[in-house]
């Protein structure tokens, strides 16, 4: 695998393309993000190398889980879904390393890449670039995509229908293109993977949808609404969200409108 010296920002973990020549991240400066107090900082992917890895975790026989070890930037989980007509990972790390790759060789490879939004773009190119795999956006966050190359495919729509009854959903509210993945046969009801498109609480009982979490601006409440009938319109029982913690595996349809229902 080719190494390279792009630029990383060290907030969000977005890897910038060869031509950049600025020294802002177009992400951070974005009022859902924010630069550090102490000023836009950068890495790049040997640096990272030289003190992380991929950390490879089993949740059930069809999903692992991935996270930079230690934690570097936001922090967040991909997820590996395995299929029959090939596998998918939701959402990206700004990581990747010989073992991961090799573990995915192992179960069959990577068929596409399925990003929920922009905080989670990171080393996504380089991800697709070493499996040949398509990268899946929604249109509305097109102009956050900063290096894509060619590997990306904008989806339009509310939804799209993926491969073995995978189908993206785009729901919107974090950002434009804020999407989730619904994956009917991994539970009963079905398995949503959602990014931070909601954000589960530490008591695991309520999810919050904001337009940013970390800066903690609200939507107005017509939209909130509005997203709670998308997800009153899916099939589900079990959810799993952006961070390690965040599995919720039974009555989270329950819980997603208990949460909704604090809304008024």
């Amino acid at each position: 695998m080719n190494t390279t010296h792009l630029k990383v920002c060290t907030e969000c973990g977005t890897q910038y393309p060869e031509n950049y020549t600025g020294n802002s991240c177009i992400i951070c400066e974005d009022e859902r993000q924010a630069v550090p107090q102490s000023g836009q900082s950068w890495t790049t992917y040997e640096q990272l190398l030289e003190k992380h890895s991929v950390k490879i975790k089993k949740i059930n026989d069809t999903l692992y889980e991935f996270v930079v070890n230690p934690r570097f930037s936001i922090g967040q989980r991909a997820l590996f879904v395995i299929s029959e007509s090939g596998n998918l990972l939701w959402d990206c790390i700004p990581l990747i390393d010989d073992e991961v790759i090799e573990f995915i060789q192992s179960k069959g490879g990577l068929k596409g890449i399925a990003i929920s939004h922009p905080h989670y773009y990171s080393m996504m190119k380089m991800w697709a670039e070493a499996f040949n795999s398509i990268i899946y956006i929604h249109e509305k966050d097109k102009e956050w995509v900063v290096n894509g190359g060619n590997s990306v495919e904008y989806w339009k729509g509310d939804h799209m229908n993926l491969w073995d009854q995978l189908k993206l959903h785009n729901i919107g509210g974090h950002f434009e293109g804020s999407s989730i993945i619904e994956i009917p046969e991994m539970s009963e009801k079905g398995t949503l993977l959602i990014g931070d498109t909601m954000y589960l609480s530490p008591s695991m009982k309520h999810f919050a949808t904001m337009r940013s979490y970390p800066n903690r601006i609200p939507l107005p409440l017509s939209e909130v609404k509005r997203i709670e009938k998308r997800f009153e319109e899916i099939s589900f029982d079990t959810i799993y969200g952006f961070y390690s913690y965040q599995n919720v595996e039974k009555n989270a349809k329950e819980i997603v409108k208990n949460s909704f229902s604090k809304y008024e």
